[in-house]
């Protein structure tokens, strides 16, 4: 895998990632009892953001090294899973 591989793969699945990370634990401004005026009850109270930055960054790394790891050691020969073993 190129670099450049590497990054697009890397930076594809921390977007993933981050959509499935991004509904934890978020309790609305109307659960808490402090809606902060301007804005909708059902906004997030405390969204702790670059904690879910953190989670997804560790998510992705150990799914981009397993799959690097099988790609990089031949464990799994993606090449011929997506175009066909036409190496006969």
């Amino acid at each position: 895998m190129s670099i450049v591989g590497g990054i697009v793969v890397f930076s594809i699945t921390w977007i993933i990632v981050l959509f499935m990370v991004l509904p934890w634990g978020i309790r609305t401004q109307e659960e808490e009892g402090e809606v902060e005026p301007g804005t909708v009850a059902s906004a997030p109270a405390s969204p702790a953001m670059w904690k879910k930055f953190a989670i997804t960054t560790l998510v992705t790394v150990i799914l981009f090294g397993t799959f690097w790891a099988t790609d990089e050691f031949g464990w799994v020969d993606y090449r011929s899973i997506v175009f066909g073993d036409t190496r006969n």
